[in-house]
Formats: structure tokens, C-alpha cells, sequence
């Protein structure tokens, strides 16, 4: 696992919680890539203007998880469900046009498509569409460097330009819910900070966020919960705040 950055951003304040229906909710999820178990009763939850981290080690299932959220992996049991709708068995196109956008890892830009093509394509469902003008105006507002790369092939972006595409054209969809996969996967340390302070400003728009992340420090220090996911299931919930303070989290995932 990553250790932190040289300089990470301030510790979230944790939202005040609520009696309201979760935004996002898992109970007891499997999954099977073929033979292989990979999740083994995932439970979760993330309520609305929520951040939420998952950490763990690679292979513990959390990919596994976001994919399955967003429509991309059938789970073979259990409940999932989204805006208190069963939502187990949309398909990924459907999902992304009930407001779930999955940016995965290693950022998956088109390489070769400009700027600007690749952030139409995140436009692509009926509502998504009629709002992309006022949608790239948000995101160029939110990213200015990619306002400057427009006519710019993707493939040709650093990784730290590449990743504020990726999430960009994840936010073109307009969605409810952003999920987030190693956002911080290959990045010089400045550059994660820069990432990270972008993602906060996606919160104070209104957007619930999902995060995988190996960078324990600056996933939990801009979340509201965490979760430590072995095995393909939870085996500790908290607030982020004290996930950072917590022996075993410190011991496991930070070297301490």
C-alpha cells in the first residue's frame, strides 16, 4: 500500500448522520469472476453529500465492488439497491442514466479522441445531452487546464491531466453518484494533493462520491466514513477520522 503524500489535505469535517434513506445501499453481496468468489457478503452504505472510502489491499474486492454498483458485474446474491430502487440487475448503461458514473482505474481516456470528444462521450444519455453545454462550462470551470488542451489528443495529456479528464467526462453524465477507482494510481505526490482538492470541490457541488483508494492518508483525510474491505467483505466501518487513528488501520495500510 502507498504511504501518504508529503503534504495532504485537511481532515474532512464528518457529515452530520441522518435518519435518511442511504443513497447507496449493499447487504450481503456475492460475486464470481467464473469460478473464483471475489466478494463474499459486501455490505455497505453511502448516504447522500457523502464522501466514502474503501481501502484495502489489492485484490480484497474492492474494484470488484464499484463495478458491481455500477451495473458492469452481476452480483450473484444479495441486495443492492440505488435511490431505493433494486438496481441488481441494470445493466451499466442503465445505471449511468440513473446517475451512477464509474471512473476506473488507470483513467481509460481515449487516446486517440481530443479533449473535448472525450468529454462529449460522457454525454451520451438523453439527459446528460440536453445539459452538456452548461456541463462542459462546469467542467472547465472545475478543470481550467483542460480548457486550455480542447483540441489536444488524450493520449498525449500527463497522467495528472489524463485523471481530471477521466473524472470530467465522468461528471458529464450529470450523475448522483460518482464512483471513483484509484484516483491517485501513478501520480507524483503534488499532483495527488491537486486531484484530491478537485474532488472536494466535486462534493461542495452536491455529487455522493465512492472512492477506492491505496493512498489511505489522503482518500480518508478528504472522506466522511471508511470502510476496510479483506476478502471481499467489510471487516471494519468508521468514521474517516478515526479509520486514521485506528491501530490496526495504522499497522496494516500506513506501516505504523
Amino acid at each position: 500500500m502507498s504511504s501518504a503524500s508529503p503534504t495532504t489535505p485537511p481532515l474532512a469535517s464528518p457529515q452530520p448522520q441522518t435518519e435518511d434513506a442511504p443513497l447507496l445501499a449493499l447487504e450481503n453481496i456475492t460475486a464470481y469472476y467464473g469460478d473464483l468468489q471475489a466478494l463474499f457478503g459486501m455490505t455497505l452504505r453511502v448516504h447522500p453529500g457523502e464522501i466514502v472510502t474503501l481501502i484495502g489491499a489489492n485484490g480484497a474486492g474492492k474494484t470488484t465492488t464499484l463495478r458491481v454498483i455500477s451495473g458492469m458485474k452481476q452480483p450473484a446474491a444479495g441486495s443492492l439497491r440505488f435511490g431505493g430502487d433494486d438496481v441488481a440487475r441494470v445493466p451499466a448503461h442503465q445505471m449511468v442514466a440513473r446517475g451512477v458514473s464509474h471512473v476506473p482505474e488507470g483513467r481509460q481516456v481515449f487516446p486517440f479522441l481530443t479533449v473535448r470528444e472525450n468529454l462529449s462521450l460522457g454525454a451520451y444519455t438523453p439527459r446528460a445531452r440536453a445539459g452538456a453545454r452548461r456541463s462542459l462550462e462546469e467542467q472547465l470551470a472545475l478543470f481550467p487546464r483542460l480548457g486550455e488542451r480542447m483540441d489536444q489528443l488524450a493520449g498525449t495529456l500527463s497522467g495528472g491531466e489524463q485523471q481530471m479528464l477521466a473524472i470530467a467526462r465522468g461528471l458529464m453524465a450529470q450523475p448522483k453518484l460518482l464512483l471513483l477507482d484509484e484516483p491517485s494510481l501513478g501520480l507524483a505526490p503534488k499532483i495527488v494533493d491537486e486531484v484530491f482538492e478537485k474532488i472536494q470541490e466535486v462534493r461542495r457541488s452536491g455529487i455522493t462520491m465512492l472512492i477506492v483508494e491505496q493512498n489511505v492518508v489522503s482518500g480518508l483525510s478528504i472522506s466522511d466514513r471508511g470502510y476496510v474491505v479483506q476478502n471481499g467483505a467489510v471487516i471494519l466501518e468508521d468514521t474517516a477520522k478515526n479509520l486514521l487513528t485506528n491501530e490496526m488501520v495504522r499497522a496494516a495500510y500506513l506501516g505504523l
